[in-house]
């Protein structure tokens, strides 16, 4: 009885140990995948954004041009450009946390700008440069619009991730914290503006 007892006691130590390395496999392989998997959705992020900034730096180059169309006109307001240069300028120096910040403004600008020439400056709407300038930027603008809508896509996964259990263990771990997302302030500058000198135009920006 005495050996059978102690091969019983044996057994069960064995069967506990087994269940705790199976536990402690187990753990480590999820671990492994939820931690891997916050790796490929942070690069998939940060892509989406340098996909956003490619098309952000498109429309920076075709500023300084717009800006010089404009200066060519005499009558046209000096204060209206200088204050599109430095928004422009400000962007493009913004870091990622401040970025929709400053892109907002230059939307602002932009349409501020844009504006002024529709109801002032006809002669200016019917320059074909200016114009293939404005077709240029309301591109950039439509394809900034569509990469911002994909990178808040990415980042609202990351951060569901991060903050639902159990993948929060992992992300607690990795020191990893909720990203914001790049949203405008102006509920006007949530579409995409359309650059339009008809006479009725739809959207203007």
């Amino acid at each position: 009885m005495q050996f059978l007892s102690l091969s019983q006691g044996a057994l069960i130590g064995i069967i506990v140990a087994a269940v705790a390395v199976v536990l402690i496999v187990v753990y480590a392989i999820w671990y492994i995948t939820t931690k891997n998997g916050f790796i490929s959705l942070r690069n998939d992020m940060e892509e989406s954004y340098s996909a956003m900034d490619v098309h952000m730096k498109k429309r920076y180059d075709l500023i300084p041009n717009l800006v010089e169309v404009c200066k060519g006109y005499a009558k046209f307001e000096g204060e209206t450009l200088t204050k599109i240069t430095q928004a422009r300028n400000i962007a493009m120096a913004a870091a990622p946390a401040d970025k929709a910040a400053a892109e907002s403004a230059l939307t602002s600008q932009l349409r501020t700008l844009l504006n002024a020439v529709n109801e002032n400056y006809p002669e200016l709407k019917a320059n074909q440069q200016f114009n293939n300038l404005t077709s240029q930027l309301e591109a950039c603008e439509h394809e900034i619009a569509n990469s911002r809508k994909y990178y808040n896509a990415k980042v609202k996964i990351l951060n569901n991730k991060i903050e639902k259990f159990p993948s929060s263990i992992v992300a607690n771990k990795m020191r990893l914290e909720r990203r914001p997302y790049f949203e405008i302030e102006d509920a006007a500058e949530r579409q995409a503006p359309k650059i339009s000198f008809d006479d009725t135009p739809k959207t203007r920006l």
